[in-house]
């Protein structure tokens, strides 16, 4: 598959998760009373969860950043 492709479908597949995950964590956070909590301990709840994407992404990135395969012949 070429690089170009696989660009393509990772960024529909990270756009859909990082929609379908800020979805869940917002439904965690409201549901979970967190917003009883003071503004610092709910600005560094969301700064965590903001970042924790990235970690579950790191391999599909690392897929989409992959070398086209040279075929010999």
């Amino acid at each position: 598959m070429s690089m170009r492709r696989r660009k393509l479908i990772g960024a529909f597949a990270m756009l859909t998760f990082v929609v379908v995950y800020g979805l869940v964590v917002m439904v965690l956070v409201q549901g979970h009373g967190m917003t009883h909590f003071g503004a610092l301990i709910q600005t560094l709840i969301y700064g965590v969860l903001g970042l924790a994407w990235i970690l579950p992404l790191m391999p599909l990135i690392r897929w989409m950043q992959r070398p086209d395969d040279v075929q010999a012949g």
